[in-house]
Formats: structure tokens, sequence, C-alpha cells
């Protein structure tokens, strides 16, 4: 049973640029063999798969509503992905999770039921 360890967030201003890191919580484990998706849920709407990338860290892959303003990336000799937001909007407040998955191929899967392993998420608040 993986377990995911994640960080950073909080109170942002609008227009910040939070970042997110995801690890296993066993120190001697590494991602390296997952897809690693991140995904949001705001109150009262269904979670959203945000940003994904394979276990090679190639071909990562964003919705729409994050496209170019965040980057997933993993950082091997670190055991981490992270993820870097920028130019944060209110409406991009939510709580945040990420999630590994085992099975998949090359290219991740953007999508809510294709990961098996959730870390425990954290608010991500945008206000002045």
């Amino acid at each position: 049973q993986l377990q995911l360890v994640e960080s950073g967030g909080g109170l942002v201003q609008p227009g910040g640029s939070p970042r997110r890191s995801c690890a296993a919580a066993a120190s001697d484990l590494s991602l390296e063999w997952y897809a690693i998706g991140w995904f949001r849920q705001a109150p009262g709407k269904e979670r959203e798969a945000i940003s994904c990338i394979s276990n090679r860290g190639s071909n990562p892959d964003y919705a729409d509503s994050v496209k170019g303003r965040f980057t997933i990336s993993r950082d091997s000799a670190k055991k981490m992905v992270y993820l870097d937001m920028n130019g944060l909007k209110p409406e991009d407040a939510a709580g945040y999770f990420c999630a590994a998955d085992p099975s998949q191929g090359r290219r991740c899967v953007l999508g809510v039921n294709e990961y098996v392993f959730w870390g425990q998420g954290a608010q991500v608040t945008v206000s002045s």
C-alpha cells in the first residue's frame, strides 16, 4: 500500500505562485514507477483532474482550466513530484490532492478514476 505525503499551498494572494509537492511516505520508496496525477476539489463541486505525468516523466497532461499556468514535474533524485501553480485566480481555490497509479503506460491518464493511491490533500485558498 503506497502512502503519499503532500506539502505546500495554504493561503495565496491572487497572482501568486505556490508549489505543491508529493512524495512517498516511506523514505525508501520512490514514485518513479507510478504515474502521478494532481486533482482539486472545490466545495460543492466534483473532483477535477488537473494534471498528470507518466512514470517516465514524459508526456505531461493538463486540464484546460490550468494549461499554461500550472506545471507538473518530477525530481527523481528527491523522489518528489511537484505541481507549480502560477497566476492563481480565486477560482483556483480548492483542496488539492496528488494520487499515484502503478499501471499506466507511457502516457498518463487525466482522470479521477484512474488512480489508486491518494494523498491526504490540502487546501489552497486564494485571497488578498
